[in-house]
Formats: C-alpha cells, structure tokens, sequence
C-alpha cells in the first residue's frame, strides 16, 4: 500500500527540479552575452515507479509514478560544428596574416603615384635627356645630380622599410610563439579542473566552455587536432606533435636561425614551420612575400647601377674636356659601404650611392663620349647613351643578380608590383570568402548553442508555471492530510 505522504514527496520532487530547471534558465541568460557560453538545459526523468499492490489488484503488477528528477544539465553543443569551425578559422588566419603583410608592402611601394621609385627613375631619364640638349648646362648637371640622388636615397629607403617589416613580422613570431605557450597551459589547467571534478558525477559545462574558447583561438594561430582523453579532458596537437596531453602542456618558444638570424618556432625543444593558420601567414610573408620583394629591389638597383656605371666610365667629363686627358673611369653609381675612392658597384638596393666625385663637383658628369682625333670637344653622346637604357632590353642570366627573364628595366619593376598587386588581391578575396565561411559555420554554432533571450523567456515561463502547479498539488496534499491526521475519529465531537 501506498505511502500516506506520497504526494507529498511528488511533488516535492516536481518543486526541485522545476527550480532546477529555472536556475539553469535564468544561468541561460545571465551569460546571453558572454563569449563562448553554451546554451544549457535540465534534461528530466520520471523517477522509478513503485509496485501498486492491492486486495483488488489484477495479477499484472501496476507501476505507481514517483515524480521527477534532474537527471544532467547538457550543453547544447555539435563536436561536428566546433570541427569545421577550427578547419576554416585556421584558413582565415593563414590570409589575415598574408594581407595584412601585402597591405604593407602596397603602402611602402606606394605604386602608381607621383612619389614612388617609378616615377623618381623617371625623372631620372629624362634629366640625362635634358642634359644631352645642352652638355655644359650647370643647371641640366644639377638635376641629374639630384634626379639620380634621389633614386638612390628611395632605393635605400624602400629597402630599410622592407628591412622592418622583416623585424616586426620577427617580432609577431615571438609574440605569437608566447601566445601559443600561454593558450596551451591555460589548456592543460582547464583540463586538470575538469579532471579532477568529472570523476565524481558533476559536468563542469562553463569550465567545457572556457575550454573552447582557448581551442578556437588557438585553431586561428596554428594547426591543431583535438582528440577526447579520459575523464573529460581533451589532447592537443599542433602540426601533429604533441602540444597538451592531459593537464601538461609542452613549451612553445623561439630561437634564432644561425644562417637568417630570425627566429624559429620551436616546441617541446625540437624546430617545426607552421603550415597553416595566422603563424603559417607570417612565416610565409616573412621568409618569402618580403624576401623576394627585398630581393627584386636588389636586381633593379644593381642592373641599373651596371649599366648606368658601365656607360659613364668609357664616357668624358667635362673636367677631361678642359684638361684634355682621357676619360677617368669614373662609375656614377658606388657602394656606400665600400672603402673611400672605391669603384665598386652597388651590391644592393640599400648600399646605393653617388660618387663623392660627383657630388663634389658637376664637372666630373661624364656626358660626352671620346671624338676621333679630338679630345678637347665635347659632345653629349653618353648622356643619350645613358638615358637610352631605359629602353633597353637587358639579356637574362644565371647570376644572383640577373634578370631570370630578358627584359628592360622599366617592365622588371612594372612585373614587380603588378604581382605584387595580383598577390594582394588573392589574399583579400581568400580572406574574405573564409571570413564569410567561419561566420556561416558560426552563425550554425549560434544557432544551436546561443542564447535566445525570447526563447529563454518562453521556457522561464513554462518552468514558473509547473513550479506553481507543483505548489499547489502540495498545497492539496497537505490540506487532504491535515483533514485525515485532524479530522478523523472525531465524529460527534
């Protein structure tokens, strides 16, 4: 028989899970804002019936209903969703980092516009042209002068610039290399938390929470595969190498490459290269995008320099003219770093300079070229033979230095920042149409594990509603027992 208190117990039962159910709600929305919470719900049970034996009863035992219990509060969370989610995420970081290092590069080449290398070289020509008009001209002298400092000075210029984007991608690595390390033993933290916690029947769902908030950051810096450990923790690997394993998290740090002098990415002690996410994007834009712009700088300056050089040398001065000597074998363009009275060439886009000879005296510009039978007239053949190189094609050839492809000068450095242009382009389409992919698979994610301030105050409402119902079953009970423990036997009285 029955329990006389049994409904009590009922709905006693029906009060607590109710307000459990309330609590987890209103945790629900406490956190509609925060990043990276999870939508939680009480899942509910009918708890074990009892057996319903009676004087009349049939000889097919009945089941009398014991109420309900919370039996777990779940996250509702897809694994598939966080999957794809981390896949794309690493791909838009691998572009962020390309772009970003591309926008840069657009803004120091600075191409078209009336400032950039192009236009300077420009000028340049078309001052050894104006000089062919009047050879003795000081004014016309000046400008070349001038026109020619100034491509070196915007050579050495755009090479210093490239020179620090390399320093602060450098940088951005060990930066990232420290943010990587911390992400990791945040991890392994968590991971111990929910280890310790999990063996004794609870769900740490905030602390599973926090957890992939570090996993998606992590998944937009670096490669990583997330597999389950033992009770609730989870093991990471980047680039498939061990990474956190459990509650322990292997070092990430940087060290200096003997041969390049930057820095390598290292964990657990042993060297890896990033092959995708944001670090793979600096990786790249570091050793290749301003490595290759650094080193097409040097094969304009130098093959310039040549052949300018080359020219002025076998040409005369007026200072050769009023002295009647032969030509001085005066190069126009020298190595800033080379010894005093050097004739070296440049060997680079930032160690261009003028000849100091030059620079102290107008009269050492080398704008004729040597008369049969005449030394002591001038004329303005090498300054038109300098300034034809502009349109000359230049044979290609198997040197650091060369041109891989015969070309002139001018088409070299349009090729350079055309690709420079095209390379830019890709990286912002790909980072725009990943962007928009990560948030499609986002927006997925939101709409299973977000809050929805509406439907959490249709679910408040439901839960208060049997919450009072359970009250007032209660309340029945205790009236119909206080009528059975006050009012019985006392007929007559």
């Amino acid at each position: 028989m029955r329990s006389t208190f049994h409904g009590i117990e009922v709905s006693k039962r029906g009060l607590f899970a109710q307000q459990s159910a309330l609590n987890t709600t209103g945790h629900n929305i406490s956190n509609a804002n925060t990043e990276g919470y999870t939508r939680q719900r009480a899942n509910m049970q009918a708890t074990t019936g009892l057996p319903y034996p009676g004087m009349m009863a049939t000889i097919e035992p009945g089941l009398l209903g014991t109420g309900v219990n919370v039996v777990s509060l779940q996250r509702l969370r897809e694994d598939f969703l966080d999957v794809q989610y981390r896949n794309e995420n690493k791909r838009q970081g691998y572009w962020e980092g390309r772009m970003e290092t591309l926008e840069k590069l657009e803004g120091i080449m600075n191409e078209p516009s009336d400032t950039g290398l192009q236009k300077v070289m420009d000028q340049m020509w078309q001052a050894w042209q104006d000089l062919a008009k009047d050879p003795t001209n000081t004014s016309a002298r000046a400008v070349v002068r001038e026109r020619s400092k100034a491509v070196a000075d915007t050579f050495n210029g755009l090479y210093r610039h490239l020179e620090e984007v390399q320093r602060d991608l450098d940088n951005v690595i060990g930066i990232k290399a420290m943010e990587i390390n911390t992400l990791g033993k945040q991890i392994a933290g968590l991971n111990r938390q929910i280890s310790d916690i999990v063996p004794h029947g609870y769900q740490p769902n905030d602390l599973y929470d926090q957890r992939d908030v570090l996993l998606d950051k992590l998944s937009k810096l670096v490669e990583i595969k997330v597999t389950p450990g033992p009770n609730g923790a989870v093991n990471v690997s980047v680039e498939n190498r061990d990474f956190v394993i459990g509650s322990e998290s292997q070092p990430v740090a940087t060290q200096q490459n003997p041969d390049t002098g930057l820095l390598d990415l290292t964990i657990g002690g042993e060297t890896f290269v990033p092959t995708t996410g944001y670090m793979a994007g600096v990786y790249e834009s570091r050793g290749e995008i301003v490595t290759n712009m650094m080193h097409r700088l040097d094969v304009l300056a130098v093959n310039l320099t040549k052949e300018i050089n080359e020219v002025h040398r076998n040409g005369r001065s007026l200072s050769d003219i009023k002295n009647g000597g032969e030509p001085q074998d005066l190069p126009f363009f020298v190595d800033v770093n080379a010894a005093a009275g050097s004739k070296d060439y440049p060997k680079g886009a930032g160690s261009i300079a003028i000849n100091p000879a030059i620079l102290a005296s107008l009269d050492s510009i080398a704008a004729a070229q040597p008369e049969q039978g005449n030394t002591a007239v001038g004329n303005n053949q090498n300054a038109l033979a300098i300034a034809a190189i502009k349109f000359r094609v230049l044979e290609a050839g198997t040197g650091v230095n060369d041109l891989k492809e015969s070309s002139t000068l001018d088409d070299f450095y349009r090729y350079t920042i055309g690709q420079l242009g095209v390379d830019s382009q890709e990286a912002a389409r790909n980072h725009t149409n990943s962007e928009m992919i990560v948030g499609t698979i986002d927006n997925q994610r939101q709409s299973v594990s977000g809050v929805s301030i509406n439907d959490e105050m249709a679910e408040l409402v439901k839960y208060q509603h049997a919450y009072n119902a359970s009250a007032r079953v209660m309340t029945s009970m205790d009236e119909i027992l206080d009528k059975v423990i006050n009012g019985m036997g006392r007929v007559g009285l």
